[in-house]
């Protein structure tokens, strides 16, 4: 039982903690078209994000699937921009024009998970009991999703019913900031691969040497030719 409680603190800490930007960010997408007295919506919602995220999660522990990390890193704040903009979209806010969310969470969920599961993959699969591990962590993470969408109702009930602004100006206020943020995440973690000065050679044509020669046949991606003056 031990295992429960230190990977509930992992599990917590995924989300509450300042190295957690991008999965805040995500929650708070979800979270905004959301009001006070649509809690029993939210927690519906939390749930499929966790189903979603604990699925991949679980595969990938068990190495059942595998993904790059880069392009895992780069689709998380894509699927925050993706749903902030779906929210632009939304005006009169019933529980049928906003289920959408719950199809987002789940969906977007699987990619979240991948992204848990890069960080801990290593650490559980030397864990004798991993299923009680895999328990606490996404126990730690559905905790720390509830902190974090408790806050934001909070936050929209003082803006939406206390202050009397526009809810719909709110969301579009809200979701703006998430996908501005989001979107330079985005670009910073674009999973192309820039060659530095160092990895490209310049070789003049033609050669001179043998071996700078054979160096440009057999890597001929890193090499650039220039004529001879």
């Amino acid at each position: 039982m031990q295992d429960v409680g230190f990977y509930f603190k992992l599990g917590w800490e995924h989300i509450i903690s300042s190295n957690a930007l991008d999965h805040q960010l995500f929650i708070a997408a979800l979270a905004a078209i959301y009001i006070m007295k649509d809690w029993k919506q939210v927690l519906i919602l939390v749930t499929a994000f966790t189903i979603g995220h604990s699925l991949t999660l679980a595969l990938s522990v068990f190495d059942v699937i595998r993904f790059s990390s880069k392009w895992v890193e780069f689709l998380i704040p894509v699927t925050i921009v993706i749903t902030a903009i779906s929210n632009l979209f939304q005006k009169k806010f019933t529980p049928k024009s906003i289920r959408i969310n719950y199809f987002l969470a789940l969906a977007f969920g699987l990619i979240h998970g991948m992204g848990f599961a890069n960080s801990i993959r290593f650490m559980m699969a030397d864990d004798q009991n991993i299923g009680w591990s895999l328990l606490g962590f996404n126990i730690g993470l559905e905790a720390g999703q509830i902190i974090v969408v408790t806050a934001l109702l909070l936050l929209s009930h003082l803006i939406v019913t206390i202050l009397k602004i526009n809810r719909r100006d709110w969301v579009i206020f809200l979701s703006a900031a998430v996908f501005s943020i989001a979107l330079k995440m985005s670009l910073d973690r674009l999973p192309i691969k820039k060659k530095s000065h160092e990895e490209t050679s310049l070789i003049k044509w033609p050669a001179t040497d043998y071996h700078q020669f054979i160096a440009s046949t057999k890597y001929p991606e890193q090499f650039q030719f220039q004529p001879c003056q």
